[in-house]
């Protein structure tokens, strides 16, 4: 199926944008109702409230969890990892801005692109991968070194929070390494998202009842939120995103999803007015140069050795 995947076209391109867009905007939505509601209880109720409707579609396209024929097993894993990325994401937004958030978590390739080149030979790191790692790393190291957000309780607290971002952008990166690595990797990809979301809604549930973070004053802002975090984000987002990844070249749009972080600063600072720090932005903008390095190598590469081989190179935007 591999050779049959098609180069980008402009669906493809529009659709990652709004999907870039959606995904950035979660941080925020879930940062601005902090206060009435827990993010990690948001996230488990956003997850329970997908699980229903991916549930409905899979009864609909007569689709089972596969749990007689072992998928179980990585599975739960990936529920678990799943769960985990968002409990730091969840808590993490608690200390930090959404816009830093947005950066942290989307180390994921990095730590994705490190564990595959552990455990499969076809995804060993090219030199050049090598250096985007190394660009990212330095990156995250000059975002957390500057003076902290006005307003988030100290530098120590903004600097928990970020780092719980990396932790979640880890936890990120290691669901997609269980994913490509077991025998999720052949199954429907409505199987994989519902393991996680299950795994979410339990998992963050418990969470949420054993820190006591179960209290939700409904305002408006805050059904919105929930409304948009369940149909858009958890369920049409991530079927989109599936869909997309089997009908096109998954490297190129990865190196597209890394307009999300983008976004999310954008929205962070429009919506939440949150300042930025030039060290983080400096910092924000060394991690994604790293990241399309890394994921963007064999695009990348396809660009100079098709520049090269045209004697005089259209000039184009």
């Amino acid at each position: 199926a591999m050779a049959t995947r098609q180069p980008l076209d402009a669906t493809a391109c529009s659709l990652m944008v709004g999907l870039c867009a959606i995904w950035g905007l979660q941080q925020v939505a879930l940062k601005a109702t902090a206060s009435d509601i827990a993010p990690v209880l948001q996230i488990a109720l956003r997850s329970g409230g997908a699980a229903l409707l991916v549930g409905l579609l899979m009864c609909w396209r007569g689709e089972r969890l596969g749990l007689g024929d072992g998928h179980w097993r990585p599975g739960l894993l990936v529920g678990g990892l799943f769960a985990l990325e968002f409990l730091l994401v969840g808590e993490g937004l608690r200390y930090t801005t959404a816009s830093h958030m947005a950066i942290f978590l989307y180390t994921a390739p990095i730590f994705a692109a490190l564990g595959l080149h552990r455990l499969m030979p076809s995804e060993r790191l090219k030199p050049a991968q090598w250096l985007g790692i190394s660009v990212a790393f330095g990156g995250i190291v000059v975002a957390f070194s500057g003076p902290s957000p006005a307003g988030h309780g100290g530098g120590s607290h903004v600097l928990l929070g970020d780092f719980l971002g990396v932790l979640g952008g880890v936890a990120w990166g290691a669901t997609t390494v269980v994913v490509r690595c077991s025998r999720l990797a052949s199954s429907p990809t409505t199987r994989t998202l519902q393991y996680q979301l299950l795994g979410a809604f339990v998992w963050l549930g418990l969470a949420a009842l054993l820190t006591d973070q179960t209290s939700i004053h409904f305002t408006p802002l805050v059904v919105a939120s929930l409304g948009f975090q369940v149909l858009v984000v958890s369920f049409a987002s991530f079927l989109i995103w599936f869909t997309l990844l089997r009908r096109y070249q998954a490297s190129r749009l990865g190196v597209l999803s890394f307009m999300t972080p983008l976004f999310g600063i954008g929205f962070g600072v429009w919506l939440l007015h949150e300042p930025l720090e030039p060290n983080f932005i400096f910092g924000a903008l060394l991690v994604l140069a790293g990241i399309v390095m890394v994921s963007g190598y064999e695009w990348l590469r396809q660009r100079f050795k098709r520049n090269r081989e045209s004697p005089v190179a259209p000039r184009s935007s």
